[in-house]
């Protein structure tokens, strides 16, 4: 065969449904055969055609790239523009603590970046590095990045898939698609055809690259390779998917550059202005060089990074990872949460919740593996291990003897080792009494493994009595086909199938993985399992198991709708237990609409865009249709946290505002592609996030709030005394002095403020909402006007009236400014909440920066090194209190204010829409 089949490089044919095609027409399209492989030289020439086995990387930025970019940030050109001019007014410690500022948070950002990047790194480490390959009839090792579109693979337990392949020979092979597809179990593998509607987690016949073989053996033919297959699919979707800005990176970017545009066109106009007045130009260059340095916040960047790293801190405490710094204030602004099922909303942990055993039914206590602190209910009665039914107690032998796999206790934590339903079966058994010394009472002889054609399991075992019984555990129909009796409290009587199918479809329907068990006693001699003699079986009952919804999750959904925050669940489990799950959460009640894979794959961009509005749970659902759930809603102005934790959600959440990913139980691949990792794998932990990011968006305007005015107060001083021709309250080297001290002492304890009470009872903030609103922009003009009136007020009562020097009455009105600033600090802890409704020690950061600011302040003025370094000069008490009396009145007029935009809000609410408007 001298050409290779299909014209697509790196991959297979396109589009062909290789899971619905049969074997005998899979081996005729690829050109291949299924007993001997292709041959060495076919393989190389379709080696070349098709390219090597592996995912796109992408192209990567250099490290010098990727760093020089840090200084791109409006706000970061604005302080290196400030640097600049303090070096101008020769005062190089000044530029030297703002270029550690620049310098840090280029450093911040490079490193981040520079994680971001190994998502597709991580991706490629997850694929298998060699083959079982049978080529010329011969078995060879051969690496997997040699493997090509028609080659013969063979497949043992525990390898790692290394293509995409169509299975032609199975034996007992179960894969766990988890990483892929979401689902929670691993699938049993068969090579008959599936439907070709089928979405992957359906597709008994293909076992994917990425997947691991965790049972049986198989054999198969490669499909597609590289690109081609779903993982390489997945790699070119995380590729694709853009870097998304933060909305707080969006809006300081915004108020950086109009705030560099206000400051650039108030000097020049000033400056114009001055010039036209007869000013001179050396004496208005200078002035105009004030301004700027008044005007600039030098320490808003340090502030901001010093919010958002104390937001990291708290979230860690609260097993919430942040790897992506301006994602901490994104949290805050999440209006819809896209959770995946397993692990995150539930324990992870099958659970049988109930048994149905000599027509009578019972429902087990507690939640997981641990088989303590739990109870045995039936119609409402509590019962004692002692007095279980035996028939109850035989069902639960059964289950736990009918089993490879086992429990393990590790510092008080149960884990399952094996099959998450055999040790749901396991912790069952224990909840009814019994205990591992059945394995000892009942030895093990003979074995007949779970198969996908007989749907059963079935043991044989010695027994106290000296004789042999089997036990066999699998699917309601296949069990029932194997009986003629049931087993009832007073023996056995004849078996009404109709009654156990209608408890085992009810639970079904209501999420419940539904398994019924059998027995058969045998002669004491018998030593192993006949296959073909299966039949004569006693029923015994069934147990229905599911994956419970976290209680704590029960909780954080709750408090998420009363935040405002839609949760919407998107797994790759059934649609039934995922809507059982939904109800069991609170999510919706029976209106509550669910979407599978293949109904969204049916729709147009239209109608999936209102799927996306209004589904509540998505079930089934391929990789591409998670990106583009979150792209529609996305489209609607909705920030997105998406949680993942296979390879199958890393497009998704790279695309999301806030892609979160499971610490314990997520991939290499979905943890890089992530902002935040969860520690603990628990829905709850993303609401303590948000309460946290909401905290820091909170805080973080206060600093705003609290930082500008002083900037603009100061800018304005020195602008009203140019214009009105006024002596110059405050000099340069003063206004930088007030900058630097009160941005570290007064600037940085706003980041330290609690959570306040009602944080989690507001709704998200749109996408679109400006960081500074019309309140705060009015109360920014309140105090800005406050600072400016007092300061020269204080400035003209010491200067013109007292007749003190120009050094004292200039050190008095930068005390005035900074008292101004102190007092304001404890208004500016809340948005809403007046002084001494707060707690004046709440916050001690708050007492220890004043204290700091005081200190520095009576050095300013006090000791003379300062004395000749700021030409400040000693005040006597009167001014003093003049400073406190004048710079105290800044708090009535904030707490008015408040209590303005207090009542104003509650006659909104109470008016109709149209008028509140």
């Amino acid at each position: 065969m001298s050409d290779a089949p299909g014209e697509e490089k790196a991959g297979s044919a396109k589009d062909t449904p290789w899971h619905g095609l049969a074997v005998e027409k899979v081996l005729a399209l690829l050109g291949a055969s299924g007993t001997d492989g292709l041959s060495p030289e076919e393989a190389g020439k379709r080696l070349l055609h098709y390219g090597a086995n592996e995912v796109p990387r992408g192209k990567r930025k250099s490290l010098v790239v990727l760093f020089l970019s840090q200084f791109t940030n409006p706000l970061v050109i604005v302080l290196i523009a400030s640097a600049l001019v303090t070096v101008f007014l020769k005062h190089p410690v000044d530029a030297l603590v703002i270029g550690i500022v620049i310098l840090a948070n280029a450093v911040i950002g490079f490193v981040q970046e520079e994680r971001a990047e190994n998502a597709i790194e991580s991706l490629s480490k997850m694929l298998s590095h060699e083959a079982r390959v049978i080529r010329g009839g011969a078995l060879q090792i051969k690496a997997a990045r040699e493997l090509v579109p028609g080659d013969l693979v063979a497949l043992e337990s525990g390898d790692r898939i290394p293509a995409d392949i169509r299975l032609t020979e199975v034996n007992g092979a179960s894969v766990n698609e988890s990483v892929l597809t979401g689902e929670s179990l691993p699938v049993l593998k068969a090579t008959a055809p599936s439907a070709e509607a089928e979405p992957v987690a359906e597709r008994t016949s293909m076992a994917y690259s990425g997947t691991l073989l965790v049972a049986g053996s198989a054999r198969g033919i490669v499909t597609a390779t590289g690109i081609s297959t779903e993982i390489g699919k997945i790699s070119g979707l995380i590729l694709q998917a853009p870097a998304m800005e933060t909305p707080l990176t969006m809006k300081l970017k915004g108020l950086s550059m109009q705030l560099s545009v206000v400051v650039l066109i108030f000097c020049l106009v000033l400056f114009a202005v001055a010039m036209a007045m007869g000013h001179r130009p050396a004496g208005m260059f200078n002035a105009s060089v004030a301004i700027a340095v008044a005007l600039i916040p030098e320490g808003l960047p340090a502030v901001v990074t010093i919010i958002l790293a104390v937001g990291v801190r708290r979230m860690a405490a609260r097993n919430a990872i942040i790897r992506n710094l301006p994602s901490v204030e994104t949290l805050g602004s999440v209006s819809v949460i896209c959770s995946d099922k397993t692990g995150t909303l539930t324990t992870n942990e099958m659970t049988v919740k109930h048994v149905s055993a000599g027509g009578r039914h019972f429902e087990l206590g507690g939640i997981g593996y641990n088989p303590r602190h739990c109870c045995v209910v039936e119609e409402g009665e509590h019962h004692k291990e002692s007095a279980l039914p035996g028939v109850l107690l035989e069902t639960l032998r059964c289950g736990l003897l009918c089993t490879t796999s086992s429990l393990e206790e590790h510092d008080g934590e149960w884990r399952a080792v094996g099959d998450p339903t055999e040790a749901a079966l396991i912790a069952a058994a224990y909840k009814g009494g019994l205990t591992a010394g059945e394995y000892g009472q009942y030895p093990r002889v003979d074995l007949l493994p779970f198969d996908s054609s007989r749907m059963l399991m079935a043991t044989l075992h010695g027994t106290p009595g000296g004789t042999r019984v089997i036990y066999a555990k699998g699917s309601v129909e296949q069990i029932l086909g194997l009986c003629s009796a049931r087993l009832m409290e007073k023996g056995e009587e004849a078996l009404e199938k109709e009654e156990v199918l209608l408890f085992a479809d009810e639970r079904a329907a209501l999420g419940y993985r539904v398994l019924a068990f059998a027995r058969k006693e045998l002669e004491s001699d018998a030593s192993r399992i006949d296959e073909k003699a299966l039949g004569g079986f006693t029923f015994l009952g069934l147990q229905a198991m599911s994956d419970p919804a976290r209680p704590e999750a029960v909780k954080a959904v709750g408090e998420c709708l009363k935040a405002g925050i839609e949760v919407k669940m998107i797994t790759g489990d059934h649609v039934a237990t995922a809507k059982a799950i939904a109800h069991d959460l609170g999510m919706g009640g029976e209106a509550l609409e669910a979407f599978t894979g293949t109904q969204l794959a049916a729709l147009g961009a239209g109608e999936f865009d209102k799927a996306a509005r209004a589904g509540r749970v998505f079930a089934r659902v391929a990789p591409e249709q998670k990106y583009r759930l979150v792209e529609s809603l996305q489209k609607e102005g909705k920030i997105i946290a998406m949680t993942g934790d296979g390879v199958n959600d890393a497009p998704a959440l790279k695309k999301a505002d806030i892609g979160v990913a499971m610490g314990r139980a997520g991939s290499d691949v979905t943890k890089d592609a992530a902002d935040m990792v969860l520690a603990d794998d628990n829905f709850a932990t993303i609401v303590s996030a948000i309460e946290e990011g909401r905290t820091v968006f909170s805080n973080l305007r206060k600093s705003l709030a609290w930082i500008l005015p002083t900037n603009l107060g100061e800018g304005l001083i020195i602008v009203a005394a140019l214009l009105t021709g006024m002596t110059m309250p405050v000099t340069p080297v003063q206004i930088l002095w007030i900058n630097t001290v009160t941005a570290v002492t007064l600037g940085l304890p706003l980041a330290f403020e609690a959570m306040e009470k009602d944080i989690m009872t507001r709704p998200p903030r749109p996408r679109e909402a400006p960081i500074i609103d019309k309140p705060m922009l009015h109360r920014i003009m309140l105090v800005t006007f406050c600072i400016v009136a007092g300061t020269f007020l204080i400035f003209e009562l010491d200067y013109t009236r007292k007749g003190v020097t120009i050094e004292e009455a200039r050190t008095a009105a930068v005390a005035a400014i900074v008292g101004f600033e102190i007092f304001y600090l404890f208004s500016a802890r809340s948005e809403r909440v007046p002084v001494w409704k707060l707690g004046l020690f709440s916050n001690p950061y708050v007492w220890i920066g004043v204290f700091l600011a005081v200190l520095l302040q009576l050095g300013f003025t006090y000791l003379p090194f300062m004395n000749a370094l700021f030409g400040s000069a000693p005040l006597p008490a009167v001014i003093w209190l003049d400073v406190l009396l004048i710079s105290f009145l800044v708090i009535p007029a904030v707490s008015a204010h408040k209590m303005l935009i207090a009542r104003k809000a509650r006659q909104e609410k109470d008016l109709p829409p149209l008028l509140s408007k």
